[in-house]
């Protein structure tokens, strides 16, 4: 049964009693998962420091998963928190043994998203000429296993990058999920940089230069692809 959780800054509460809290609205929902009030908390308390990393985020939505599979032991407990504000939607997911560790794995992944996304906009306000993916968000600096989409070592925790429905029952063979999205214009550095920001290993996009539909994916090691449809 799910459970959804919606926090908002109190508007009368003594800054020096209460916790830190987030100002953006928080949603925690959970699938197949009862989550109880301390763990609400604490994911309060934790997406209250992000927000320093950008101002224009209104809402925190926090979803918990649980796979009944004795075979993913290690990973059964995923969590995915998305950040919105005025620019792209930001992600941070990750599989683990507790929802504590699962959550711990994914809010650094989207502090990270969300540094590497005010440093691109700092670059971007403070000189007009054009900034390519790598120079503003230094990409050639990001941990190699990031790049790859490998697994992390010597954790509990690893990235996830399976389907939603993966783990309840279904039968595999169905699409099971159908997304419809904008399509921008945009440029081909633009949408590796929002591949990033969501932490997928592809990105679909309208090409701005071609007026073609395009697709940029990552492939080995530090290496980018691009396919356009003719």
């Amino acid at each position: 049964m799910a459970n959804q959780f919606v926090e908002t800054r109190p508007a009368s509460a003594d800054a020096d009693e209460r916790p830190e809290q987030s100002g953006a609205e928080i949603v925690v929902k959970g699938r197949n998962v009862e989550i109880p009030d301390h763990f609400r908390v604490y994911v309060s308390q934790k997406l209250a420091r992000l927000e320093r990393l950008d101002r224009s985020i209104r809402l925190f939505d926090v979803e918990l998963k649980h796979a009944n599979n004795r075979r993913q032991r290690k990973s059964c407990q995923r969590i995915d928190i998305t950040a919105h504000g005025r620019g792209p939607v930001v992600r941070g997911e990750a599989r683990a043994d507790s929802f504590y560790a699962a959550f711990e794995a994914a809010i650094d992944r989207l502090e990270s998203r969300l540094r590497r996304d005010k440093g691109r906009r700092n670059v971007s306000y403070g000189d007009k000429t054009p900034v390519s993916v790598a120079e503003a968000t230094g990409v050639g600096n990001l941990d190699p296993a990031f790049l790859a989409g490998a697994f992390e070592r010597g954790g509990t925790a690893e990235p996830d990058r399976r389907d939603d429905s993966e783990g309840y029952g279904h039968e595999p063979g169905r699409i099971v999920r159908t997304k419809e999205h904008t399509a921008t214009p945009m440029s081909v550095d633009d949408a590796l940089y929002e591949m990033e920001l969501v932490g997928h290993d592809f990105f679909l996009f309208h090409d701005k230069e071609t007026d073609q539909p395009s697709v940029v994916y990552r492939r080995h090691a530090y290496d980018y692809g691009l396919i356009r449809l003719v």
